[in-house]
């Protein structure tokens, strides 16, 4: 009998539904790793084809719309609201409840997210030249920034839409089509920038994001689409239930609250840069997309336990929330740092490799380089952010902590960067982004508790601290060992500093009694399916007051 892929559904038995995480999560790794490599081409493509200019610095002005898109629709906002919504309506479809939650869900919420969607866009394409001189008064090139704006517009709606999708069939156990979502999105925009490039100029790569986000979407269709069919049952009711109406409204509101504000750093970013000379916003993009890859690989997990950890505190089990939660800390805290480690010691190199050829000079690597370094500083507290913000919101609930917390970090970036920007210029731009995240994470670990999973603060603080004094120790040696071959050429030095850094903080980690690296596979497969495990606590504010804005169970 062949062996049930990603897409199938996960036994009931623990042990079982352990190693179909296992997989999920391996095939999840496989896609986002594909997913930054071919991030990484098209930003290669874009730096051969159009440099670290003027024209670059308008398109990436036009970037912010599927950046905020990608943040607030896909990975954080929309996300941390839908999958536990879902999440509940599964536990009731479980509970054998008259007619299908789930359909009755999606019946009630996506015409009129869709319609929100629709208009959000229309008003960011209208609004574009407004929007552009709020983004960057000083841009030299404002008519370009506009027309790339416009296009990438149309992001909102497919998007909005591919999140959705998203979040439902991460819900349901199905994780390959959404792991795969970056892949098509970005093989969208290569395709589109060297077709079109030669005519269009930078506007092909925001014609690109047009496209792409239309792929997004299609690559999940197909599987929500079945899984929705699956349970044709009595049909759904959508009768409206006005006391669930203000809950639902207030959930969305915090979650999209808190995901604009933490995306707007890219907006302070971006505003103290466009003051710089030219290619100064080109440069802070290039390192932040290179920086951000461990970030991303070490969330990988909290994307695939997410709705493990809302379905716990659904079924009321605080105590199986709070362990997943305390072991996808430690796990990704261990992976970030290992990758910071290694941009830091070997910024130079990974960039001469990635970027330095055709319009990319070797001027722009050493600045990209140096910027490269002083943001991946703030690489853990961007991870523990994005780990802890799940927990907040997997209940079910609206919470207004976490957008306060990132209201906080946000007035740092801003004072951080207005103050350093003067004598630092764009590094004093990404300092100012460290210091904001690692502001914010620390007031969303200091509000764990009756807010949200009750993590225990202290045992994630070690968590956190054994593996940071590896990675400076790994860091120093890996820039030292980079640094004694360069004369030998970039890739060799980057496999030797790479190398170091790897080994030493192998070698630390064990020694300092570092939880994570050791148990990667143990923390997957101590994932259990909700069903067979009993529910050993039950916290007062673990089980949602969240109902759906339908009664399908009248």
């Amino acid at each position: 009998m062949p062996r049930r892929p990603p897409e199938t559904a996960p036994p009931a038995d623990g042990r079982s539904s352990g190693r179909f995480l296992a997989r999920a999560a391996l095939v999840t790794a496989v896609l986002s790793v594909a997913g930054s490599v071919l991030g990484l081409a098209r930003d290669q493509a874009l730096a051969r084809l159009f440099g670290a200019g003027g024209e670059t610095d308008a398109f990436l002005v036009a970037w912010t719309v599927p950046e905020f898109a990608a943040t607030l629709l896909i990975e954080d906002g929309l996300a941390f609201a839908l999958v536990p919504m879902f999440s509940l309506a599964l536990a009731r479809r479980a509970r054998g409840v008259t007619g299908d939650p789930v359909r009755a869900l999606v019946a009630s919420t996506l015409p009129r997210l869709a319609l929100a969607f629709t208009a959000a866009g229309a008003l960011v394409a209208v609004a574009a030249p407004a929007l552009v001189r709020a983004l960057a008064p000083g841009l030299a090139d404002h008519a370009l920034a506009v027309d790339c704006t416009r296009l990438t517009a149309t992001c909102v709606v497919s998007f909005g839409l591919a999140g959705y999708c998203s979040a439902a069939l991460r819900a349901h156990r199905r994780f390959l089509a959404p792991a795969a979502i970056y892949v098509a999105y970005n093989t969208g925009i290569i395709t589109v920038m060297f077709v079109l490039g030669g005519r269009w100029g930078v506007r092909s790569a925001a014609a690109g994001v047009a496209v792409g986000g239309v792929l997004m979407v299609a690559a999940q269709l197909p599987s929500l689409l079945r899984r929705l069919r699956r349970h044709e049952g009595e049909p759904p009711s959508v009768v409206a239930d006005e006391a669930a109406r203000p809950l639902a409204l207030a959930l969305f509101t915090t979650v999209l609250l808190f995901a604009l504000c933490r995306q707007s750093q890219v907006l302070i970013e971006r505003f103290l840069a466009s003051g710089l000379p030219s290619g100064a916003i080109s440069h802070l993009n290039y390192a932040q997309k290179v920086a951000q890859i461990p970030m991303t690989l070490s969330l990988m997990l909290c994307t695939v336990t997410f709705p493990v950890v809302a379905r716990a505190l659904a079924d009321g089990d605080t105590v199986r929330a709070r362990d997943r939660v305390e072991r996808d800390v430690a796990l990704a805290a261990c992976l970030v740092l290992l990758g910071a480690a290694t941009v830091v010691a070997c910024a130079p190199q990974i960039v001469h490799l990635l970027f330095q050829r055709g319009a990319f000079t070797a001027a722009d690597t050493a600045a990209t380089a140096g910027v490269m370094r002083v943001y991946a500083l703030g690489l853990l507290g961007q991870t523990v952010v994005g780990a802890l913000a799940r927990s907040y919101f997997s209940a079910g609930r609206a919470s207004w902590y976490p957008f306060g917390a990132m209201v906080v970090g946000v007035l740092a970036t801003a004072v951080v960067g207005a103050s350093a920007v003067g004598p630092w210029g764009v590094r004093g731009i990404a300092a100012a982004n460290a210091a904001g995240i690692t502001v914010t994470a620390a007031l969303l670990l200091a509000g764990m508790g009756p807010r949200s999973v009750p993590v225990r603060v202290r045992r994630v603080l070690g968590d956190l601290g054994r593996p940071l004094l590896a990675a400076a120790v790994a860091t120093g040696a890996g820039a030292l060992t980079a640094d004694r071959v360069t004369g030998a050429g970039a890739a060799v030095s980057l496999t030797v500093g790479a190398a170091t850094v790897g080994g030493v903080f192998a070698v630390l980690c064990p020694a300092l009694r570092v939880r994570g690296p050791g148990t990667v596979l143990r923390s997957v497969r101590s994932v259990r399916s909700p069903s067979p495990r009993p529910v050993t606590q039950r916290h007062p504010h673990g089980r949602s007051r969240f109902r759906f804005p339908f009664r399908a169970d009248r």
